[in-house]
């Protein structure tokens, strides 16, 4: 005869996951995870009660096209986050490797983004924004979600800059492992297209 079965009836042992427990290293993983998750790299600015505010984020993601939507997440901690989660509107700006050190000096705190040797300027609307950035939107906030620490928020892009339709031969700009790195193709994409989305996937 074969062994009584030691669960009650009606139960099944749980699924062998090989996932540790929550608390175990978890905050550890997470950290070294989205280190080597490369991302792009994009500027915000916007006019906070002070003067003009910049920040770099590689947390901008699509949400929709129709209407365009995108969100990002602010610090908490943040002086120039804390302007930009209260201000009405933004200009997102999608930057290049040519855009490497406007993006470094976004990113360093303490560091005059606005100076007299940098280059920016308005648009009629009132944004500040980087003029030498090939590729910006202007966008207004539709939403904000406070999470511990941060706020992901929601906007909707109204304008975009001139000749965006052209192709855009520039390197990319990618964030991986606290480094800076350009982006290229793997192969020749022009012979064999390498297609890593279905065409009714939702990733943009």
């Amino acid at each position: 005869m074969s062994a009584p079965a030691k669960d009650m009836p009606g139960t099944a042992a749980a699924p062998e996951t090989g996932a540790a427990p929550a608390g175990s290293g978890l905050t550890e993983a997470f950290l070294a995870a989205f280190r080597h998750h490369p991302s792009g790299v994009a500027i915000i600015t916007a006019e906070g009660a002070e003067g003009p505010v910049a920040l770099t984020v590689s947390s901008l993601i699509s949400i929709s096209a129709s209407p365009p939507m995108v969100a990002f997440s602010l610090s908490a901690s943040s002086s120039s986050a804390k302007a930009v989660e209260r201000a009405a509107s933004v200009v997102v700006h999608f930057v290049r490797r040519a855009d490497m050190q406007l993006a470094r000096l976004c990113a360093t705190s303490g560091k005059d983004r606005f100076g007299p040797d940098v280059r920016w300027s308005r648009l009629d609307s009132g944004e500040p924004y980087y003029p030498q950035v090939e590729l910006w939107f202007r966008a207004e906030l539709r939403g904000r979600l406070e999470t511990p620490g941060a706020c992901l928020v929601t906007a909707e892009l109204t304008s975009v800059s001139a000749g965006t339709h052209a192709t855009r031969q520039a390197e990319a700009l990618v964030y991986s492992n606290r480094a800076w790195h350009a982006l290229g193709p793997v192969v020749d994409t022009a012979s064999a297209p390498v297609l890593l989305w279905p065409d009714d996937s939702a990733t943009f």
